[in-house]
């Protein structure tokens, strides 16, 4: 297998997109550090179904719109198996609901900020040294669809700042880090709900969806197979990107769809 031995944090990995990720680097042989903040019975499940798959998952509880949060999580996987090797930063809060700025109070502008940038980059800021020791590191942060663009995203405006800084900082650290073996990238996926978080790409075969230019929906596969390739010992060369994985559907712009 291709990462056997290696150890990943996924954050926010006890349910969805973070779920599905986890599974598929476990699958390559990967052992886990599942993170959760309210999630505990799915957390719990979620580490039966990865340890079913033959490698070591455990569990850490932190809040990671705190940085007392990260910290713990950040320390607390570092002393598991002798460090982290992947890091993949998918947790991070996205409302659905509408919103102008100016109806945002700071409390609420905070936990974005720090949750969806804040807190990654100190998770990476943690977890780089014992990277460098090893010579070795694979670091994906979750962007949006379309987050390279910096364009503008009305009602979304505090959570694509915090994801489109991150833009930059995934291409400064990539950089930075690249004599030391380590890549760092973000993945941008497209708008995928529900329970097609966690499913793969066989169980949505034949299922329409109307606002894909691709006709299926997305599901948690397409994006974790992207995570999973970006790990390989080989895919060194890529580092410093910005990947859509998305069917072709832009959040931001009007589907255009057999036009």
């Amino acid at each position: 297998m291709e990462l056997n031995g290696k150890t990943a944090l996924v954050t926010g990995s006890a349910k969805g997109l973070g779920k599905r990720t986890a599974l598929e680097l476990a699958k390559q042989g990967s052992h886990i550090v599942i993170n959760y903040f309210k999630s505990e019975q799915e957390a719990q499940q979620t580490k039966k179904e990865i340890e079913q798959l033959g490698v070591s998952a455990t569990i850490v509880q932190a809040d990671l719109s705190t940085m007392e949060g990260a910290t713990k999580l950040a320390d607390e996987a570092a002393s598991w198996r002798g460090g982290i090797d992947i890091l993949v930063n998918n947790a991070g809060p996205f409302v659905r609901e509408r919103r102008l700025f100016a109806d945002y109070d700071f409390a609420a502008i905070s936990d974005m900020l720090n949750s969806n940038l804040l807190s990654v980059m100190l998770l990476d800021h943690k977890l780089l040294a014992g990277m460098r020791s090893r010579g070795w590191g694979r670091i994906i942060h979750f962007g949006f669809g379309h987050a390279g663009e910096a364009r503008a995203w009305p009602h979304r405006a505090v959570y694509a700042a915090a994801k489109t800084g991150l833009v930059s900082f995934t291409k400064s650290l990539a950089v930075e880090e690249a004599a030391h073996g380590i890549t760092v990238n973000m993945i941008g996926p497209g708008d995928i709900r529900g329970a097609n978080k966690e499913r793969t790409i066989a169980e949505v075969e034949g299922q329409e969806d109307a606002e894909s230019p691709l006709g299926r929906p997305g599901t948690g596969e397409d994006v974790a197979r992207v995570i999973t390739f970006l790990c390989e010992r080989r895919s060194d060369f890529l580092t410093g990107n910005i990947i859509n994985v998305t069917g072709g559907f832009d959040p931001i712009r009007p589907n255009i769809k057999g036009l």
